[in-house]
């Protein structure tokens, strides 16, 4: 019976070999086809967590970018130098500017034919070249990204070895710099761009193929797998659009300048409304991705509550004022970086002054906003409907106070007190109080005339004294 149950549990445990053998391996696809932002930035980070979660045996990222911003094409780079399961590009047609970086960093570059990769020269939004302090800072990163990849040690014949780069950093600063020379490749006139051969031929492409099958089955040698492929989903692609740098300067704006116009307005109203729809598009993506935790939503909250009590609460303007600010700016930056409570060690230099000038740049614009809405509310033009342009003027019957002594302006009566310089008078059998309108003490009997008529308070001066 022992011998038996023996059998069986060695039997079964074959069978689990067996079975956990013949699972086909995994290759996790993932799709960059659209310009380089937060939204392929969150592709990228949802996606390798889904691979990782797989077991996957590789990822491919499926290129298809004309380029898009610096900041997040580095943070792909830089997940992808440090990911312990290899990283594949599939070059399909294009990886220009920031598409060649992260091309650049992945273990190996395939490319369809008629493919590109280069054009990596850092542009603004009209398409001119930058200064050359980001040009510099662009070469660098590409040249330690293709370095990264290392060297290898060909032996021609015996006795006689060659150790060159995988990549040669001089061809990828020549993606950036016009002024890099590459003897064979490129001039100094022009900023490089590889097609697929050329890739091919200078070890920027382990080969030209059609399709990710062709990969996966040709190049590394697996016929049989399972190939998955991230599929975003809608809020994937909201809290993509969100987590803009520019999208966030704006709603520090619209945060900044709401609460502004709210305080210089009675009631609340429209610019409360547009502020508190700005903090919860601004906070809520942080919130839901981790990088805002509680406490720093709390303190941007009391920053506003002192803000308050500075201005209706308490006389002046000091430190309290000042403290306020302090914590508006303060949860504004915090929740963009990835610190844990008050450490932080895992926040790069580069990743809090990011936080710190989207930050400033949405206060600058606040700022500016303020001054031009102050110049514009009341004239002429879009803006002009905001302002209140209707007048009550007495003549159509609009008055501050009661009617009931208008009528009394202009009568004569008898002081029936003394005015010092208020008192009474007494106009034909009523008594009514009055201020005499100079200040000047007014003897009992004496003859006084209405002047004018405020909070139904009556103000005289005597009938001998006509000045007004």
């Amino acid at each position: 019976m022992k011998k038996f149950w023996i059998i069986t549990i060695i039997s079964l445990f074959a069978y689990i070999q067996v079975g956990y053998s013949s699972e086909k391996p995994v290759f996790y696809k993932i799709d960059i086809k659209k310009e380089i932002g937060s939204t392929t930035w969150r592709y990228m980070q949802r996606g390798y967590k889904e691979a990782l979660d797989q077991n996957a045996r590789a990822i491919i990222l499926h290129l298809n970018t004309y380029g898009g911003t610096v900041v997040h094409a580095d943070s792909i780079r830089t997940l992808i130098l440090n990911s312990p399961i290899p990283v594949y590009a599939f070059i399909d047609n294009n990886a220009a500017s920031a598409g060649a970086l992260i091309a650049i960093a992945c273990d190996s570059i395939y490319m369809r034919p008629g493919g590109n990769i280069g054009a990596a020269t850092v542009v603004n939004e009209t398409g001119a070249a930058m200064p050359d302090k980001y040009q510099s800072y662009m070469r660098a990163t590409i040249r330690s990204t293709a370095e990264a990849h290392g060297k290898d040690t060909i032996i021609t014949m015996p006795g006689d070895t060659v150790i060159k780069w995988v990549r040669d950093p001089l061809v990828a600063e020549a993606m950036v710099d016009t002024r890099i020379v590459v003897p064979g490749l490129v001039d100094s006139t022009k900023v490089l761009t590889l097609t697929a051969q050329e890739a091919l031929k200078w070890g920027y492409s382990e080969a030209t193929v059609n399709d990710v099958h062709e990969i996966i089955t040709d190049r590394i040698g697996v016929s049989e797998y399972t190939l998955q492929t991230f599929k975003p989903s809608v809020y994937d692609n909201i809290v993509g659009f969100l987590l803009n740098p520019a999208l966030q300067a704006i709603l520090v704006m619209i945060i900044i300048g709401g609460i502004y116009f709210e305080l210089q307005t009675p009631g609340i109203g429209f610019p409360s409304a547009a502020a508190l729809i700005a903090a919860v598009l601004y906070f809520a993506p942080l919130y839901l991705d981790g990088l805002a935790a509680n406490w720093e939503i709390l303190v941007f909250v009391a920053g506003v509550i002192l803000m308050i009590l500075e201005l209706f609460v308490i006389p002046g303007f000091g430190v309290v004022g000042i403290l306020g600010i302090i914590c508006m700016l303060a949860g504004l930056i915090l929740s963009l970086v990835d610190n844990v409570d008050f450490n932080f060690e895992g926040v790069s230099p580069r990743e809090m002054s990011r936080s710190i000038f989207t930050v400033i740049s949405g206060l600058v614009c606040a700022f500016i906003l303020m001054i031009y809405m102050a110049h514009k509310i009341g004239c002429k033009g879009m803006l002009h409907r905001l302002a209140l342009h209707a007048t009550q003027s007495v003549e159509k019957g609009f008055i501050a106070v009661s009617a009931e002594y208008i009528h009394l302006i202009g009568r004569e009566g008898t002081a029936s007190t003394v005015l010092r310089p208020s008192g009474k008078v007494r106009i034909g059998n009523d008594d009514y109080d009055a201020v005499s309108l100079y200040n000047k003490f007014i003897e009992r009997g004496t003859l006084v005339r209405v002047i004018k008529v405020e909070n139904t308070q009556l103000y005289v001066v005597t009938i001998d004294n006509k000045k007004e």
